[in-house]
């Protein structure tokens, strides 16, 4: 069993950047494959980064690559997402992710652990 608390969301002007933390419960956290995602008012949760538990491989939604950056560090149970030159449409309820599985995945349903979310409000 996991749990993940999310932090560091906030309202932020256009172009500045946001560092989401998600922190974990449980031993192996270390074994999991993490991803973020995130929600807008409206639409359906999306996909926006993962990371295999090793560190060894990063995945990154076309809509952000280039400007977020996934990490995580195991020693703290805690992963990572640095965002930066924020645009509006960035704006949702980001959600941290645990996979038991090995590899990662894209989708919703491939994560077995949520965190509540935390808010991100890019203003133009």
């Amino acid at each position: 069993q996991v749990q993940l608390e999310e932090s560091g969301g906030g309202l932020v002007q256009a172009g500045g950047s946001l560092r989401l933390s998600c922190a974990a419960s449980g031993r192996t956290f270390s074994r999991y494959g993490m991803g973020w995602f995130r929600q807008a008012p409206g639409k359906e949760r999306e996909f926006v980064a993962a990371i295999t538990w090793g560190s060894s491989s990063k995945y990154y939604a076309d809509s952000v690559k280039g400007r977020f950056t996934i990490s995580r560090d195991n020693a703290k149970n805690a992963v990572y997402l640095q965002m930066n030159s924020l645009k509006p449409e960035d704006t949702a309820v980001y959600y941290c992710a645990a996979r038991r599985e090995y590899g990662f995945s894209f989708s919703v349903v491939g994560y077995d652990y949520w965190g509540q979310g935390t808010q991100v409000t890019v203003s133009s």
